[in-house]
């Protein structure tokens, strides 16, 4: 238990998804400009990361990588289906971001509205892709540590996200220099973050 926490707890600070690797920028930036809004694309990035990451930790270990099919005859336990696995985890991806984008355009047409092209673009967004390869590339040995990382991953970002578009909302009423309103300073800020969120990996885990 202490050790799925201590994943969680990495996973939100220390291997921050925006803040750490700078994935998932363009939606990021463009969402970030109310609460509400960044609040609605957040919990959706939250739920495909929790639901793709566990699902293509299966595929990998029960399909692709090298002996992974053995469970169905041991005639199978030297073949690799590893090349596949950016497809596959796409293919993943995707349908589950149209799920999400089902229900959302369902329960609150209004946010629906709001997000516009970047809910469908949640399907393209790096870090949802950068979640699940980053899992490949821990090698965790349960779904549950993966599944742990994933739902951790989304917080994150989810965290990260209403960070920016508070701050954003505080700005509109700021004397900013005319060259750096918009996204100037808002890369600025960004950048600030990244820099605060660099004192987490003092974190002994």
């Amino acid at each position: 238990m202490e050790h799925l926490f201590n994943i969680f707890v990495k996973s939100i600070f220390v291997d921050n998804l925006i803040f750490s690797t700078f994935l998932g920028m363009c939606s990021y930036l463009a969402v970030s400009k109310t609460v509400k809004t960044a609040t609605g694309l957040g919990i959706a990035v939250v739920f495909v990361l929790t639901i793709t990451v566990p699902v293509n930790y299966l595929l990998e270990n029960y399909i692709l990588k090298q002996g992974a099919l053995s469970w169905i005859d041991s005639s199978f336990k030297d073949v690799d289906l590893s090349f596949l696995s950016f497809i596959m985890f796409i293919a993943v991806i995707a349908s589950m971001v149209q799920l999400v984008e089902m229900i959302i355009e369902k329960y609150s047409p209004t946010l629906y509205n709001q997000l516009g092209i970047f809910l469908p673009l949640i399907a393209v967004n790096c870090a949802i892709l950068g979640g699940s390869l980053f899992m490949q590339q821990k090698q965790f040995n349960t779904i549950s540590e993966a599944t742990v990382y994933g739902f951790g991953s989304g917080i994150g970002w989810l965290f990260a996200i209403i960070t920016l578009a508070a701050i954003r909302e505080k700005l509109t009423y700021s004397n900013i220099p005319a060259p750096l309103k918009g996204l100037g300073i808002t890369f600025i800020v960004t950048g600030l973050m990244a820099l605060a969120f660099m004192g987490f990996m003092g974190i002994k885990l």
